[in-house]
């Protein structure tokens, strides 16, 4: 009798900073073993900051090394945020952990996302997670403590581009409440990567 290998799915989460995407994706993975869910480790050309660790907390590449994968086809999405500086998901990493029937779940922008989507179809399922308003958005983001002013303008202003994306997403989850966006996130999970 032979063996039958069946391939991982994908999960994509995108949403402006400051809309709980990573408190979501951090409790599926903890609360949720059955999902088999691994985190995409994304790549950089910028140097580790503090105590980061290649291949744990990014895949740390030289912008020659990045612009070498990007010239390969190495990679699934990647964007020069500032000249030099590159983020992007290796493809080797996502489809070796497929292949071996785990899932895998991205926490990614939103044309990284669309573009991972695009590239696996049907095996993958895109999340927008959308936060209430602009002006939730704005208080997360003050109350957060991290960015002065002048940086919370450029997410807010970012935060209004990316959600232009969300129609193009496979499911949005407003998170006005996080425990009810964990468990909408926890459904569509259950739902995509189970049939249940």
């Amino acid at each position: 009798m032979s063996t039958v290998t069946v391939a991982g799915r994908c999960v994509i989460f995108s949403a402006p900073s400051g809309s709980g995407k990573t408190t979501i994706i951090h409790y599926l993975m903890r609360r949720h073993p059955e999902f088999r869910l691994s985190f995409s480790v994304s790549a950089t050309s910028r140097l580790p900051r503090g105590s980061e660790r290649n291949g744990v907390d990014y895949f740390f590449l030289s912008p020659e090394e990045f612009r070498q994968k990007i010239a390969l086809g190495e990679l699934l999405e990647w964007e020069e945020v500032y000249p030099g500086r590159f983020y992007g998901t290796l493809r080797s990493p996502v489809e070796r952990q497929l292949s071996l029937g785990g899932n895998v779940v991205f926490d990614v922008d939103v044309k990284g996302g669309l573009n991972i989507k695009r590239h696996f179809a049907d095996r993958a399922l895109s999340v927008f997670i959308q936060p209430p308003s602009v002006d939730e958005l704005r208080r997360r983001l003050t109350a957060r403590a991290t960015d002065d002013e002048r940086q919370i303008l450029q997410r807010l202003a970012k935060a209004e581009y990316e959600m232009s994306f969300a129609p193009q997403f496979d499911k949005i989850i407003v998170n006005d409440n996080l425990s009810e966006a964990v468990e909408s996130a926890t459904g569509l999970l259950s739902r995509f990567l189970l049939g249940v």
